[in-house]
């Protein structure tokens, strides 16, 4: 230790005596004026948010401006940050209620905790003043005579007593009448007088300790029995009103506050009870008139209590805290009567229009009370909540199984609305135009949920948003199943032979009525049933005061579901007709490997070259759909036109399977001049007519390419030039334009030229190329 000690005094005596050594919290100071500096600039960029004048949504155009944000995604984050805004404000109120009774209990534990401090005062005062009086007595004074002592007792019991002495003896009689007479007032006004005259009296000694002791002991009697008097007066019923409010503020006067307020909320309590007797539900009641009827005695009671604390109590912290709890009592306990008496019976039979009304009476009540600061709706939205999805579950269900009915009677024939057809002497031609062209079970389907979408709409304050439209994209999956299940062999039966055993649907046979039923699909996820939601939406917003960008996003999610479901729908139609065209009845195959490799057995003349059968076929069958497509999707070309490619995908990815070309470049027979030639020829004309009726996507363009040049490598494997023996372009193009016209009965088209009979003749061909 001595070294160390002598090691640490030569350090610093070889430090030069000009220099003086840094201090060793240098660093930790310069930190920490960082931080004071950095808190400082913090504050100063928050007091712009403190400011009257703050407009929050100019704030957040100009910042997203400065960092070049577009007007849509300025919409988009305005839109969110409000949400999140009402979902902050809503998490507080939920932490403020769920702290409710600890800040009641610890309030009231401070009350007493006060109480007792003023009794301790009040005695410590008294000790004192009895201290002071012991310590200015003259013991010596003590030591007279017996005589003398008795001559001086008589003396002083026969001099007058002063003025002060007589009202303290005369005190508890004059307090007594005026308990008894019930005169609280000039009672209170005495008891303050008594209190005020004993400290005087114990700072200048006007009264003896014992007179002190006498008086106070009266007071705090007195006061107790005019205390017990007030709470007796306020538990009767017949107390209401300036009285009840009297009795509270006396009791607040006498120091009893905290029991004076319970009184207050006891009394209303009791009131509502005897007043909820008289309101008994029945059997043939209606929900709404006995949720009216309850709503207006509880939260007109409710509305009187939060008048009589405020009048008495004034924003007394704890007073406030105490109505919130009493009252959200009050309103927990009104939700399970209705949701018992009203809401329960409408649920089971799915009674949402009736479940919606007793909801809106109820919450209507609420906004009456959230305009004088007190909140309610949360409690009455978490009771109401499960009730309300169980209507919600019932009218999805009812919808889903009314549709499966009506599909079993449908005709798959489009036609308008029926009270359309009715009016069509009065309608215009073009206003009839805007009317949806659906089959049957399509227009009972959008009429169902439109009147579910009316019932709903006054349940969206209930955050029941989400669950309403998943549950109603879940039904129209459920309609997409059925329509799926119309298609004649379809393979979702085959699938899921347990979801469709249960539904009879009449199929639709032709290929206009299978096209109807992707017209059903499209119409209502691409146009109806959006416009409905966002209807819905908007009404929902104008109630709330809400923007209407902000469920936005929201709509188009589910916009992009509906359209899923049509997705597969499309998708089972066109692999449905690829088989159909693939295969035989038999199972045997119409395009495989072996009938190209096979031709260069067969001799064939020039003018025979035609593209193969399976070909032909598919492109009747796409020129059929494209007329009757071109007068069912009428402003939905864009549709058809995926359709149409979808339709010829399925085809060519076949071509593409490994398995295919495993037998063309590994079989034992190769691929001849004659089977490349026709390959070639087959290919070509798929690109030809889709070309010409913008059936072919890029996609599947750029697959046939691949094909042609595999099967143009497959050929040059064998050493043959395959230059030499395909014929030019020119002989191929006359060749698949005599085989399109012959098809089509219609005239030749130059090449290039478009099909004025396809379904997207109004639709750019720059529109589709990214398809």
């Amino acid at each position: 230790m001595a070294m160390a000690s002598d090691r640490r005094h030569s350090v610093r005596s070889s430090t030069p005596s000009g220099m003086m050594q840094p201090p060793a919290s240098n660093g930790g100071s310069a930190a920490a004026q960082q931080e004071s500096g950095v808190q400082l600039q913090l504050a100063d960029k928050l007091k712009i948010f403190k400011m009257d004048n703050f407009d929050p949504e100019a704030y957040v155009q100009s910042k997203c401006q400065s960092q070049g944000m577009l007007e849509k995604e300025i919409r988009s984050m305005t839109s969110y940050l409000q949400d999140l805004k009402k979902a902050s404000a809503e998490e507080m109120r939920k932490s403020v209620y769920a702290n409710y009774s600890s800040f009641i209990r610890t309030s009231r534990e401070i009350s007493d905790l006060e109480g007792e401090l003023l009794s301790i005062r009040n005695l410590l005062s008294s000790q004192a003043a009895l201290v002071h009086a012991l310590s200015d007595f003259d013991v010596d004074a003590a030591h007279y005579d017996h005589d003398d002592s008795h001559l001086i007792h008589n003396d002083s019991h026969d001099r007058d007593h002063s003025p002060l002495q007589k009202w303290a003896a005369e005190f508890p009689d004059m307090l007594s009448v005026l308990l008894a007479e019930r005169r609280v007032d000039e009672a209170l006004d005495a008891l303050d007088e008594a209190d005020r005259l004993a400290a005087q009296a114990n700072l200048d000694q006007s009264l003896t300790p014992p007179e002190i002791k006498f008086l106070r002991d009266s007071i705090s009697l007195h006061r107790q029995r005019l205390a017990d008097q007030l709470a007796q007066a306020a538990c009767q019923s017949s107390t209401r009103g300036v009285e009840l409010r009297a009795a509270a503020s006396a009791l607040k006067r006498l120091g009893d506050g905290p029991r004076a307020h319970s009184l207050l909320l006891s009394a209303h309590n009791q009131r509502l009870q005897f007043n909820l007797h008289n309101i008994h539900p029945t059997s043939t009641s209606y929900g709404g008139a006995y949720t009216t009827a309850l709503s207006q005695q509880v939260f007109s009671v409710i509305s009187q209590a939060l008048s009589d604390s405020l009048e008495v109590f004034g924003n007394e912290s704890w007073c406030t805290s105490e109505l919130v709890v009493w009252a959200t009592r009050q309103t927990d306990a009104f939700a399970h009567l209705v949701k018992r008496h009203a809401l329960a019976s409408c649920a089971a039979a799915g009674g949402l229009r009736a479940a919606a009304e007793c909801v809106q009476i109820a919450l209507g009540h609420c906004a009456l009370l959230e305009a004088r600061g007190l909140s309610l709706s949360s409690v009455l939205l978490k009771l109401f909540r499960p009730t309300v999805e169980q209507a919600l579950d019932v009218n999805l269900k009812r919808i889903e199984e009314s549709s499966a009915a009506l599909a079993a009677a449908d005709d798959w024939l489009l036609a308008y609305p029926p009270g359309a057809s009715r009016a069509s002497a009065r309608i215009s031609a073009a206003s009839l135009g805007l009317q949806p062209k659906l089959s049957s079970s399509a227009h009972r389907f959008y009429s169902m949920v439109q009147d579910f979408f009316e019932d709903v709409g006054p349940l969206l304050s209930l955050q029941l948003g989400g669950p309403t439209m998943d549950g109603l994209h879940k039904v129209f999956n459920s309609y997409i199943d059925l329509l799926i299940s119309a298609l004649p062999n379809s393979m979702e039966d085959e699938l899921n032979p347990e979801g469709s055993g249960n539904k009879i649907v009449r199929p639709a046979e032709t290929e206009a009525q299978q096209l109807a039923l992707l017209a059903n699909a499209s119409l209502l996820a691409e146009d109806l049933l959006p416009r409905a939601a966002a209807k819905l939406y908007q009404a929902a917003s104008s109630a709330e005061k809400r923007g209407p960008t902000n469920r936005m996003p929201e709509q188009r999610e589910w916009k992009k579901k509906l359209q899923r479901s049509v997705d597969r729908l499309r998708d089972s139609f066109c692999r449905q007709h690829a088989l159909e065209l693939i295969f035989t009845e038999d199972g045997e195959s119409n395009l495989s490997a072996e009938m190209y490799i096979s031709l260069d057995n067969v001799a064939l003349k020039e003018h025979e070259w035609a593209p193969s059968l399976i070909f032909q076929d598919l492109y009747a069958k796409l020129n059929t759909m494209a007329s009757i497509a071109q007068d069912m999707f009428v402003g939905r070309e864009r549709f058809a036109t995926l359709l149409m490619m979808k339709l010829i995908e399925p085809v060519i990815l076949f071509i593409s399977d490994q398995s295919f070309w495993e037998e063309i470049e590994e079989g034992p027979r190769p691929l001849g001049p004659c089977g490349l030639q026709q390959f070639y020829l087959d290919m070509q004309f798929v690109i030809v007519f889709g070309q010409q009726g913008r059936f072919l996507s890029r996609h599947v363009h750029q697959v046939i390419l691949d094909n042609i040049e595999r099967a143009v490598n497959a050929f040059a494997a064998t050493g043959l030039d395959p230059e030499q023996h395909l014929d030019g372009d020119d002989v191929i193009l006359e060749i698949c334009q005599e085989t399109i016209s012959k098809i089509s009965g219609r005239g030749r088209f130059a090449n290039g030229d478009r099909d004025l009979n396809s379904p997207t003749a109004s639709v750019s061909a720059h529109s589709m190329s990214s398809v």
